[in-house]
């Protein structure tokens, strides 16, 4: 019997294991969530696939996404960065993700963790949906809208509001799973 998964995974095996293992998992890693704001951010515009593909790289030249180290990057690192093809070369994400590492180097000495402030957007516990299909999943939510504008409040950039809910998505603050996908069941009981 075939595994039966949300619909937008397809069989691009890279787009099947990010589905499988990944996708709507809590992350409670501050370098980990780092890495997704970024990635997030890169993708605005372009697809996921696009940015997955680019994943390794990313991890390479972004010091593994530690947000002390991005946060010290200066213009010979961001002029190095837009020379890279191994990247989204587009320099307002580029240095996005510079000011973001040191907003959340800024939000760290508030709250002790990033993971502790974002997750505090929903509750600290992941929000179970319950969709039918692919079509019925939202591109924001209320939490979604109150994430952005309380980030862009702390200087981060590119978090509007369907960036902000994307994230969610992909460290786990929601399970958009569809009812119908075997990781639906498994991520409602991992809470």
């Amino acid at each position: 019997m075939a595994i039966k998964r949300c619909a937008w995974a397809g069989s691009d095996p890279r787009y099947v294991r990010y589905h499988d293992e990944e996708w709507g998992v809590p992350v409670h890693d501050d370098r980990v969530l780092f890495e997704f704001l970024v990635l997030e951010g890169a993708q605005a515009g372009l697809s996921w696939s696009t940015i997955l593909n680019k994943r390794d790289h990313y991890r390479e030249v972004f010091d593994q996404f530690d947000p002390q180290a991005v946060a010290s990057y200066g213009d010979t690192k961001i002029e190095a960065l837009l020379q890279d093809p191994g990247i989204v070369r587009n320099r307002r994400k580029v240095e996005a993700a510079i000011t973001n590492a040191r907003a959340l180097l800024t939000v760290r000495q508030e709250f002790g963790t990033f993971d502790r402030y974002i997750w505090g957007f929903v509750g600290g516990r992941p929000i179970q949906n319950a969709w039918a299909s692919i079509e019925e999943v939202p591109s924001q939510s209320s939490e979604s809208i109150t994430m952005s504008k309380a980030l862009k409040q702390r200087s981060f950039k590119f978090v509007g509001p369907t960036i902000c809910y994307a994230f969610m998505q992909a460290v786990g603050m929601v399970n958009d799973h569809t009812v119908d996908c075997f990781r639906y069941r498994e991520l409602s009981n991992e809470e």
